[in-house]
């Protein structure tokens, strides 16, 4: 499974976090340790371990130098403090000289909690074989041109304070954006940027999706803790593979029927009262709905590739209409209302790819604790893990 968060939305983040410890994921982050699932649970969603922060995480390639220039990390817990901080904050007013102690053949540049509140002065001139800059936790209001970062293929400014996305006309070999973690309130600014694949919005203001239309490359598209009440504007995004909205306003399932390559769809921690308009997604092999008010499985008839199905959390009574899911690894049904372990076998013992279930906090395990795991192993001897004990 690829989602960072815990089934008790990253994303990123996220999205949200909604995922068992067994689960987790650990990436490096500068010489930090980060957990995807608790980045992620801002997404539940989550948002991934694509989950939010994971995906653009990523490590230099093997040969090639690189410096990671670091300060103490800075952290702010809401927009009250956000704005407080910003009054009073104090960090460097250039980017001038930043780059010196950099090898000229660097193909990565990090320049990291380093309390910086500007792009100016910053020259990307001597390196030309940089592809991905990160400036991730700073102090940076305005994204402004770097000289020299034409060639730039992947482009960080998770955690800092942006509030508008503009001027990246120049950066059109672009193929990851993050900006997570800013105080953006619209998505704009993105039409130069045809080549972009990924692309994260994780933990921002937006109450809208729109203007990624002419994204017709983009493979990867995180949403997680915004405001988004509906979801739109889609249309265009033909090649997408996973999308993240876990931890925002939706109420309703739709817009969704032109992601004809969508594999996942990670939407936990919404309003989400029924499972609908999934029926032209057929090459959906993951659903994250945790954490919604969701009170019947249905709606999936035509989902047959479907290989992780998590509904924790919701308001479901019977375990139903996943029987044709032959290929069927991960079921994630936690903290509904499940009581019936004739349905549980009759929905899933011909399963035999069937790994993990989660049925914890359902009448099925509270009324009978004794018992539980042993009449799980009875009704599905295929499984190898019940909740997040792996089977003896």
């Amino acid at each position: 499974m690829t989602d960072g968060t815990l089934p008790t939305e990253s994303g990123s983040l996220a999205a949200a976090g909604e995922r068992e410890p067994a689960k987790r994921v650990m990436v490096q982050v500068g010489d930090q340790t980060v957990d995807v699932a608790a980045v992620a649970a801002a997404a539940a969603a989550s948002t991934s371990p694509a989950g939010a922060a994971a995906a653009a995480a990523h490590e230099a390639s093997p040969g090639h130098a690189q410096v990671v220039a670091e300060a103490p990390e800075h952290h702010h817990d809401t927009d009250e403090e956000d704005e407080a901080a910003a009054d009073d904050a104090t960090g460097l007013e250039s980017g001038a000289g930043l780059l010196d102690e950099f090898p000229d053949d660097s193909e990565d540049i990090d320049l990291i909690h380093l309390r910086l509140m500007t792009l100016e002065g910053l020259d990307l001139s001597r390196f030309p074989n940089v592809k991905t800059l990160r400036m991730r936790q700073n102090l940076i209001p305005k994204l402004i041109p770097i000289p020299g970062g034409e060639n730039l293929e992947e482009i960080d400014f998770y955690d800092n304070r942006i509030v508008r996305v503009e001027t990246l006309e120049m950066y059109q070999s672009l193929r990851l954006l993050d900006l997570s973690f800013n105080k953006i309130r619209c998505i704009e600014g993105l039409e130069a940027l045809a080549t972009l694949k990924e692309l994260f919005f994780v933990a921002n203001k937006l109450s809208k999706i729109e203007n990624l239309g002419h994204l017709v490359n983009l493979v990867n598209l995180e949403l997680g803790a915004n405001r988004i009440r509906k979801i739109e504007n889609l249309e265009g995004l033909v090649n997408l593979q996973q999308l993240w909205v876990g931890k925002n306003k939706i109420s309703r399932l739709e817009g969704l029927s032109p992601l004809r390559n969508l594999r996942l769809l990670s939407i936990q921690s919404n309003r989400l009262t029924k499972i609908e308009g999934l029926e032209l997604l057929e090459n959906l092999e993951e659903l994250y709905m945790s954490h919604n008010a969701i009170k019947k499985i249905e709606g999936l008839d035509r989902n047959l590739k479907l290989t992780t199905l998590d509904v924790s959390n919701n308001q479901i009574e019977h375990l139903e209409n996943i029987a044709h899911l032959t290929q069927l690894t991960e079921l994630w049904a936690s903290y509904n209302k499940l009581a019936s372990f004739q349905e549980v076998e009759s929905q899933l013992r011909d399963k035999a790819g069937l790994q993990t279930v989660y049925f914890e906090g359902n009448p099925l395990q509270t009324d009978a604790r004794a018992v539980y795991r042993g009449k799980v192993r009875a009704v599905l001897p295929q499984v190898r893990q019940i909740d997040a004990t792996y089977v003896r």
